[in-house]
């Protein structure tokens, strides 16, 4: 079953009237999460670079009753002022922001370091990590105006990532586990939870380039995750605060 087709088990009142900002929203896990959101009664505005795909995204959710916003935009070419500028439409739009979630990953496939074009290298490092936290700083002086917010990283397996040939992007989720702990000590007596989400083998676009067998037995449907996803961005969350949290996932059927 498809990301977009698989009905995550979010109670319908877990977001109920937050806007939660999905970054990445047309990749395989922003799409689960997105349509999770919009069943947990929030409105999901949708960041992604691939208009035609965040076009095809906003009229399912639609049709699931939700009321989506698009936002086109590439964190490779954005700059802090766009990002100054997209929460400020939020603000504009909504007068509030109770959650993001950083879904959005750049990976070219496996190469060595040695190798690595240096614009490659940067190019991962910027999207994967420092785009995440220009767009994060951006955001907080929105969250915090909420009574309860959240911020939520996907990160990458570490005993993976950190490995040999995942260059830029690798160094990069390190980089990412560094970012939740430091922000949540900086802002742990604020209404801003921060917290990291480690997801199970996913069958991914992103996941493809490293892995070729056609048989992938290991990678579950990102629908599998997204329930997780709601469950860092609703209130229950908060048990997670500060944490990078691996959920246990379901055998593939």
């Amino acid at each position: 079953m498809s990301a977009a087709g698989h009905e995550a088990p979010a109670s319908a009142e877990a977001l109920a009237g937050r806007v939660v900002l999905v970054v990445g929203a047309h990749g395989g896990l922003g799409e689960a999460v997105s349509m999770a959101c919009v069943r947990a009664g929030a409105t999901p505005v949708l960041l992604g670079r691939k208009v035609p795909r965040l076009n095809r995204l906003h009229d399912r959710l639609q049709a699931a009753g939700g009321a989506p916003v698009l936002y086109p935009m590439d964190l490779e070419g954005a700059s802090p002022d766009d990002y100054a500028e997209l929460a400020a439409r939020i603000d504009a739009a909504f007068g509030r922001l109770d959650g993001v979630l950083h879904a959005a990953a750049h990976f070219s496939g496996l190469t060595p370091l040695e190798h690595t074009d240096p614009a490659a290298f940067a190019r991962a490092l910027h999207v994967n990590l420092t785009a995440r936290w220009w767009l994060t700083q951006a955001c907080l002086p929105l969250l915090r105006r909420a009574t309860d917010s959240a911020v939520v990283f996907a990160v990458d397996d570490r005993a993976r990532s950190a490995g040999a040939y995942w260059g830029g992007y690798g160094l990069a989720q390190a980089g990412l586990e560094a970012l939740v702990r430091m922000l949540h000590a900086e802002l742990a007596r604020s209404p801003v939870r921060v917290s990291g989400l480690q997801p199970p083998p996913m069958r991914t676009a992103l996941r493809a380039r490293a892995h070729v067998e056609e048989d992938d037995r290991v990678a579950r449907d990102p629908g599998d995750v997204a329930a997780a996803c709601i469950t860092l961005l609703a209130p229950e969350g908060a048990t997670h605060r500060g944490r990078i949290w691996s959920p246990a996932s379901s055998p593939p059927a």
